[in-house]
């Protein structure tokens, strides 16, 4: 896990939804190659994201179709989505995390809170710029994957 502090200023995000990264963005190489490198992830499956614009790519898992706990999902009560890399105009990505890690990553500059939030688990990450950075984004969507993986219900 990265406590790396991101190079630079942030990007500019649009304050209307859907939210969007509007500057720094990922070439269309990087973003292919962050797309592919997600979904070459053993047990993760590409889909039409539940509750992002069209060009945005789900990841779904293959061991866990449903939420273990709503706060790990982008679509909470539908099929779990715990990311969705947004299109090559944007390139950042949502996911879910730990609220104390996504509070960390968002100190380190490398995201924010995702606009729509319900749980304070849902954050926008941003897209990578080179390789280094891919690697760190990389990371957090094993983070992610993780966190479904591994949540249960309060209570249980």
């Amino acid at each position: 896990m990265t406590t790396q502090t991101r190079p630079g200023s942030r990007p500019e995000v649009s304050t209307d939804g859907p939210q969007t990264q509007l500057t720094q963005m990922s070439s269309p190489e990087m973003w292919g190659r962050l797309v592919a490198a997600v979904f070459e992830i053993p047990a993760t499956r590409e889909g039409h994201s539940q509750v992002s614009p069209g060009s945005s790519r789900a990841a779904f898992l293959d061991d866990l179709p449903e939420e273990l706990a709503p706060e790990t999902s982008l679509a909470p009560g539908q099929r779990l989505e715990p990311v969705h890399l947004h299109g090559v105009h944007d390139t950042s990505l949502h996911l879910c995390i730990p609220p104390e890690r996504g509070r960390e990553l968002t100190e380190l500059g490398w995201a924010e809170p995702h606009q729509y939030e319900d749980f304070g688990t849902e954050f926008l990450i941003y897209g990578p710029r080179d390789d280094a950075e891919l690697d760190i984004v990389l990371g957090f969507v094993h983070e992610s994957l993780a966190f479904a993986r591994a949540s249960r219900p309060a209570g249980s």
